[in-house]
C-alpha cells in the first residue's frame, strides 16, 4: 500500500480553507506556485536530508530517498510530493513536518485527516 504526503506554500492551506471546495487541491490553478528561492532551499534540503535527484521531466524534479529506495519524491512548481511503501510512511511524514518549520511550507496528509497544524 502505498502512502502519500503533500508540501505546499502556506498560502495554499490558507487559500484551501477560504475556498470550501471539494477537489481543491486537484486542480492546479488553485495551487499557489512556489517561489524561485522556495523551490532552491527545498532543493538543497531534500539532498541534505538524503534524497538524491533521479530525473526531471515534464512533471518536476524527481527523487529517491538512498536509505529505502521505496521512498520518492516529486517536486514541481506547486507542491512538493512524497511517496512511499511499508516502513517508508514514518519517514515521509516525519520529513514533509519537519519542512515547515520555516512556516513558509504546510503540510497535507490525506491519509491522516489533512492539513497538520504548525
Amino acid at each position: 500500500m502505498s502512502y502519500q504526503v503533500q508540501l505546499f506554500p502556506l498560502e495554499v492551506k490558507k487559500a484551501y480553507f477560504l475556498s470550501k471546495s471539494p477537489g481543491f487541491l486537484e486542480k492546479v490553478e488553485n495551487l499557489i506556485p512556489f517561489t524561485a528561492g522556495q523551490k532552491q532551499r527545498l532543493r538543497d534540503r531534500l539532498s541534505k536530508y538524503g534524497y538524491r535527484q533521479q530525473r526531471t521531466d515534464p512533471y518536476g524534479h524527481h527523487y529517491v530517498f538512498d536509505e529505502d529506495e521505496s521512498i520518492n519524491a516529486l517536486l514541481t512548481d506547486h507542491g512538493l510530493y512524497f511517496s512511499a511503501t511499508g516502513e517508508g510512511a514514518f519517514e515521509i511524514g516525519m520529513t514533509a513536518s519537519e519542512f515547515t518549520d520555516t512556516e513558509e511550507f504546510a503540510k497535507y496528509d490525506p491519509q491522516n485527516g489533512g492539513w497538520e497544524e504548525i
